[in-house]
């Protein structure tokens, strides 16, 4: 019996509420059960200057907690002066999942950041981060195709990330904290919407696991995969 009394595969309730924020060109708060990330995404027409002259657009994200997300306050990164060796591995992996759903020739020389910003943890923050990054990320395209900026959709298919693994001998989808803290081997999935690979994170944290296992777990990334891509065609409809 998993923690939460889910089934196996069965995720958690996911909501993604859109137009959360003022200025941003594209903005979500994505609830994946208690997991609540506010997603904002910045148009700057200026891209970075290892791309001047080459026609090609960037998109990059950058990720951080709130003192509060979790049970104990964290000290904000910016009082201690530099961001964690997690953070910058946290925030480089969502800007590569969403570069992968881009035509950067398309998008032309700009930028578009993606913040991430944890307002409650409860396991899978960077895979919910991901998920209503690409919210956020196709309402600021929206706004630049309705303006005339730009001529062709930059974006290429939607990208999703959920986390599986294996808890108490089984595989499992969609971790929370309790399952994550004791699971014996933990995974990122990123997917596209037609079930493409974007990269793939998995490690041993205790157990290690057969091929058998990992089928297993990619089957049930899939399968989760489209219940978040359904969500954020909801989302962005």
């Amino acid at each position: 019996m998993r923690p939460s009394g889910r089934n196996l595969g069965e995720i958690r309730t996911i909501s993604i509420e859109t137009g959360i924020t003022r200025h941003a060109e594209g903005s979500c708060l994505i609830k994946v059960g208690d997991t609540h990330v506010l997603c904002t995404a910045t148009l700057e027409e200026k891209a970075p200057s290892f791309l001047k002259g080459t026609g090609l657009g960037w998109v990059t994200a950058e990720y951080g907690m709130l003192p509060r997300a979790t049970n104990s306050r964290t000290r904000r990164e910016a009082a201690v002066g530099k961001q964690s060796g997690r953070t910058q591995e946290i925030q480089r992996l969502i800007g590569r999942s969403l570069r992968a759903g881009v035509d950067r020739s398309a998008l032309g020389e700009r930028q578009i950041v993606v913040d991430c910003d944890v307002i409650q943890a409860d396991g899978g923050t960077r895979c919910a981060s991901i998920t209503g990054g690409w919210v956020a990320l196709r309402l600021a395209v929206n706004k630049l195709l309705k303006a005339g900026v730009i001529s062709s959709d930059p974006i290429l298919d939607h990208v999703a990330a959920i986390s599986c693994g294996i808890y108490a001998g089984q595989a499992v989808a969609d971790l929370d904290y309790a399952e994550d803290s004791e699971a014996g081997v933990d995974g990122n999935f990123i997917l596209t919407g037609a079930g493409k690979l974007v990269e793939v994170q998995m490690s041993a944290e205790g157990a290690t696991f057969t091929r058998d296992q990992m089928n297993q777990l990619l089957d049930l990334a899939e399968a989760g995969i489209a219940k978040l891509v359904a969500a954020q065609k909801e989302a962005v409809a």
